[in-house]
């Protein structure tokens, strides 16, 4: 199963046994094995029975909980593994040490040559799309990244990469109904915003979730700087899979009108834009269905999913920041 969502709202998540339900309105909803459980995102309101956040911590499971809109608004965390060695190296490599430039760089340089190859995919697929000069500047981003110096030059470039890639954007989405001119949050204001604002949420649940196992401090990071509540390495670990994951499932729902703009509500005070209870579903599936599915790792040159790639790339930094290895890998897909 993965990870289990809950979208009905003031619904009740209860254990029997060794089985985790949820009910509403007198009626069950979901009775699933614990076992099969990898985490649990609340979306909306719903009540946790005690029963189940012991269970929960017990096995490790994180509870996050986001808004109907995706707003992430927090998550029940289990104990820190007891891998000390590992958060030791993490805080020895605290900026501006030469290990955080390097990890900086692999970030950056993973994200922005994520979003390279999708327009360079686009442009295969669609000629007319006239997506060179949006290319051309994200390259002209990337080359300067093994010689820059400090962590900040690197943001600048990750901005440079990041304005060139979402300014064409719109250019990938091929179905009417559906317009993106930039990139807008707290709250998202149109439908492809809502979806890439909801998916990021989802993924940070998950990389969040892969950095904890494998015993790092989330809060302490490179790229992004620290603030108070912010999980700053799970975000920096995140932007190489934005592209990926969350992107590459919102412009293949819209495209291949797997979700219409009859999907999406609007708030009329704030304007701001979310799903129908069945585009929710819908998202949902489709995103799980996008974890589960499996490539080549680029590096371990074995079959892995997406799902099993976030723990891997925590491993990999994790074995960097250790002295095992030499480098850090960015998982870069063609």
């Amino acid at each position: 199963m993965g990870t289990l969502y809950i979208t009905q709202d003031d619904s009740f998540i209860g254990k029997t046994d060794e089985r985790l339900t949820v009910r509403a309105n007198k009626q069950t909803l979901l009775d699933v094995p614990l076992i099969k459980v990898d985490g649990v995102v609340v979306l909306g309101r719903a009540t946790v029975s005690p029963a189940v956040v012991i269970e929960l911590l017990e096995r490790k499971i994180a509870l996050s909980f986001l808004t109907q809109t995706g707003r992430y608004l927090g998550r029940l965390e289990p104990e820190l593994t007891k891998n000390i060695f590992v958060r030791s190296a993490q805080w020895k490599a605290i900026a501006p040490s030469a290990p955080a430039l390097h990890l900086v760089r692999g970030f950056v340089r993973g994200k922005l040559k994520n979003y390279r190859n999708a327009l360079l995919r686009g442009q295969r697929e669609f000629p007319e799309l006239q997506l060179h000069s949006a290319i051309t500047q994200l390259e002209q981003a990337i080359a300067p990244i093994d010689t820059a110096g400090t962590i900040d030059a690197l943001r600048g470039l990750e901005g440079s990469g990041s304005a060139a890639y979402f300014g064409r954007f719109n250019a990938l989405i091929r179905t009417e109904g559906f317009q993106f001119t930039n990139r807008n949050r707290r709250p998202p204001t149109d439908p492809v915003n809502a979806l890439l604002s909801l998916g990021y949420a989802l993924l940070r649940h998950d990389v969040q979730s892969a950095v904890n196992l494998v015993g790092f401090d989330p809060y302490l990071g490179y790229l992004h700087t620290q603030r108070y509540g912010r999980p700053s390495l799970a975000l920096d670990l995140m932007e190489e899979f934005r592209p990926l994951v969350v992107d590459a499932i919102v412009l293949s729902a819209i495209n291949r009108r797997t979700l219409s703009p009859e999907a999406f509500v609007s708030e009329p005070l704030s304007n701001a834009v979310s799903l129908t209870s069945d585009g929710l579903r819908t998202f949902l599936r489709l995103y799980e269905q996008k974890k589960q599915s499996k490539f080549k790792h680029p590096v371990l040159q074995t079959q892995c999913t997406y799902q099993e790639a976030f723990e891997i790339q925590a491993r990999l930094m994790a074995k960097y920041l250790m002295g095992e290895t030499e480098k850090y890998p960015p998982l870069v897909l063609k």
